[in-house]
């Protein structure tokens, strides 16, 4: 069963500075028919102009993933680290038992566009810790790329909650499957382009909840670039 959830009916946050879209309940946005999905919290479709950011502010017991898709983003944190996320970048912060951090434009010309996730974790009172790794164009070129994973095998970065989180960058017509285990659940967010999902069409920024299908069939219609949740 495939469950659309269309970008425009997305929750709206419009700042001189900021544009963000949110899939799930976020801030003053609240609509109890979308709270998350599985243990997946947030996705936030976030562009900002050049310059301007998020100051510093605080979180707890979350997992917080950060996929840029254009532009730079500046990261500063209370643990000490800093650093700059571009496209091909995944980023992971555990806030645990408390985090404050602050997330800047890098570029003074340039907006960025990202994506932020959040993820609940699978326990609370986590040490706070911060992972970021770079992922080469051609390894999601037509293919999944895992990028985040309980165990962080093949290179993902560490995410603590029993989730997989993948990428894959399509050409028009290129096909992907993906084949959901017994039991599994899947959430597929369009970044962006478009493609169909088992022949549902998904246009950019749209989100579908995957249940009780076993195989996944994308087809691009644009040049499309795909993350896919594969959640207990």
């Amino acid at each position: 069963m495939i469950t659309l959830r269309p970008s425009y009916e997305r929750g709206h946050t419009t700042l001189s500075w900021l544009d963000s879209a949110h899939t799930f309940s976020f801030n003053n946005y609240v609509d109890p028919r979308h709270m998350g999905f599985r243990q997946l919290r947030v996705i936030n479709d976030d562009r900002v102009k050049p310059g301007a950011g998020f100051g510093t502010h605080s979180h707890r017991d979350m997992e917080i993933i950060t996929y840029v898709l254009e532009g730079a983003l500046e990261h500063r944190d209370s643990t000490g680290n800093g650093s700059v996320i571009r496209p091909g970048d995944v980023q992971r912060m555990s806030a645990g038992t408390g985090i404050s951090h602050s997330e800047y434009n890098h570029s003074p010309t340039t907006p960025v566009h990202f994506l932020q996730i959040w993820i609940l974790p699978e326990r609370q009172g986590l040490d706070p810790s911060y992972e970021q790794r770079s992922f080469a164009p051609e390894e999601l070129r037509g293919q999944w790329r895992l990028m985040a994973a309980r165990d962080g095998r093949d290179g993902s970065v560490v995410v603590h909650q029993d989730v997989d989180v993948l990428a894959v960058q399509l050409e028009p017509g290129a096909q992907v499957g993906y084949h959901l285990k017994a039991g599994r659940h899947a959430w597929v967010q369009l970044a962006r382009g478009g493609v169909t999902l088992n022949g549902v069409s998904l246009k950019e920024g749209d989100g579908a909840a995957v249940s009780e299908s076993a195989g996944l069939d994308i087809v691009a219609i644009d040049r499309s670039e795909v993350l896919l949740f594969d959640l207990a």
